[in-house]
């Protein structure tokens, strides 16, 4: 079956860097786009970035030149390096895959405090 499992996810100090995992089975992942998305505490669930296959980016405007998603098709692994972390990135980071409805991952948690 289908299984995304995130992972990376803590607390930093603002200005930080952290790097997300997604490691993914149960499909044929090298074909297929992933999503990272977030939800912070009394939001909805936003998108933050996507990769295509063909390794194409694209970004949600607030993490765009501080977030960078990456692949690993051998690792069958989605990375998210997020740098300049800022309060309001704090949330849980879930990825995605966009197929039959949609897949989760449980998420992991990301807080940015002093």
């Amino acid at each position: 079956q289908v299984q995304l499992v995130e992972s990376g996810g803590g607390l930093v100090q603002p200005g930080g860097s952290l790097r997300l995992s997604c490691s993914a089975s149960g499909f044929m992942f090298s074909a297929s786009h992933i999503n990272w998305y977030r939800q912070a505490p009394g939001h909805q669930r936003e998108w933050v970035a996507g990769i295509t296959c063909s390794r194409s980016t694209t970004y949600e405007a607030s993490v765009k030149g501080r977030f960078f998603i990456s692949r690993d098709n051998a690792k069958s692994t989605v990375y998210l390096q997020m740098n300049s972390l800022e309060p309001d990135d704090t949330a849980v980071y879930y990825c995605n895959w966009p197929r039959d409805g949609g897949y989760w991952g449980q998420g992991t948690q990301v807080t940015v405090s002093s």
